[in-house]
């Protein structure tokens, strides 16, 4: 494994473990894999140096912090625990009492980075550096990052903080390349990490799917890069990663994360349906891209054009609501979860329900 340069109290492995399908009804997995296969990739996962494991409270309403968690128990010192918070109610005393749920789901008591999931449009991140600050002067946790901020309002963040805000989590792939523009030189020049998640665009960068032959799980189905016509223009890319692949003895799956992880501000966090799934995950980490395979792949990448309904701006606005009332479904959902687990113990919690 290799890991991060850059100052931390705990090394920042290049290749972590995302677990939002831990617990969450979304990818289908079902109760079993929240029992059985999710604790056995973690396991490998720190066997095979993995420090960095990322969750959400929202994920599976709590569960994929408790399902981690559990999995983590004793390990915890080793690694880099990082979760996130919805600002839904983007206030000091309410980001305290969030930071504090999530360390009783991990059953840690201190958190080596405490995210904000996303940027809320209404409310700058004055409230919720305040709470923050809070949280680190109590010991509770140790740095800040945020997800999904552009870079101005990244910086606007850090100004609120009054010290760094370590990470961006965003969507960084072959595919989804807009980081490259400013977050990636930010984070290269001031010693910040960019957080890449999707990294395989869902899967579409493992060359799994074809125009036929489209996902079923509801993360994936309703996924514009899973559209017949977006599935056939990435052909070409998919066939450069084959072939970048062939000279490697790796998958198109690998050579995605190999691409993503040679910035070297960049973690990636996929996620792992196996063990074995995650064991070809950590794999890319020792994956040395050439110079002309490097190239390649960017060169395919630029090339490659999903098409996409245009939006006009009222739907724009339409559909920016129903996400957000969306994410209060599940923020409310979750504190109930947290009711139900502390004064109705006995109901018991599972992959989402």
């Amino acid at each position: 494994m290799r890991y991060l340069g850059i100052d931390t109290a705990k090394r920042i492995s290049k290749i972590g473990l995302g677990t939002w399908q831990f617990g969450s009804s979304e990818w289908g997995y079902g109760d079993g894999y929240a029992e059985r296969e999710a604790p056995a990739i973690v396991l490998r996962a720190l066997e095979l140096g993995v420090t960095l494991f990322d969750t959400a409270e929202i994920y599976g309403f709590g569960s994929s912090e408790r399902i981690l968690g559990q999995a983590l128990d004793g390990s915890l010192d080793s690694v880099f625990l990082t979760t996130k918070m919805m600002p839904v109610v983007p206030f000091a005393p309410v980001v305290e009492q969030r930071a504090v749920a999530s360390a009783n789901r991990l059953g840690a008591q201190r958190l080596d980075m405490y995210q904000v999931h996303q940027p809320n449009p209404l409310i700058h991140d004055g409230t919720i550096m305040r709470g923050m600050r809070v949280l680190q002067r109590i010991g509770l946790i140790d740095e800040v990052g945020v997800s999904n901020y552009p870079l101005a309002r990244w910086r606007a963040a850090e100004d609120a903080l009054g010290s760094r805000v370590l990470s961006n989590q965003v969507g960084y792939s072959l595919v989804a390349r807009s980081p490259e523009r400013d977050l990636l030189p930010y984070a290269e020049s001031h010693d910040r990490v960019v957080i890449a998640s999707s990294p395989l665009a869902h899967g579409l960068l493992a060359g799994r799917y074809r125009g036929t032959g489209r996902p079923v799980n509801a993360a994936r189905a309703t996924n514009p890069f899973f559209r017949p016509e977006n599935l056939e223009r990435a052909e070409e890319l998919i066939a450069v990663l084959r072939e970048v692949g062939d000279a490697h003895s790796a998958t198109p799956a690998q050579i995605a994360l190999a691409w993503v992880i040679h910035h070297p501000a960049v973690t990636a966090i996929p996620g792992a349906s196996s063990v074995e799934q995650l064991e070809s995950n950590v794999a890319a980490a020792e994956i040395e891209l050439a110079d002309d395979e490097y190239q390649a792949l960017q060169t395919a990448s630029a090339r490659y054009r999903p098409g996409d309904e245009p939006v006009s701006l009222p739907r724009r606005k339409l559909t920016s609501l129903k996400h957000w009332g969306k994410t209060l479904k599940y923020w409310t959902k979750t504190m109930w979860h947290d009711y139900r687990a502390e004064h109705i113990p006995s109901s018991g919690v599972r992959n989402g329900k």
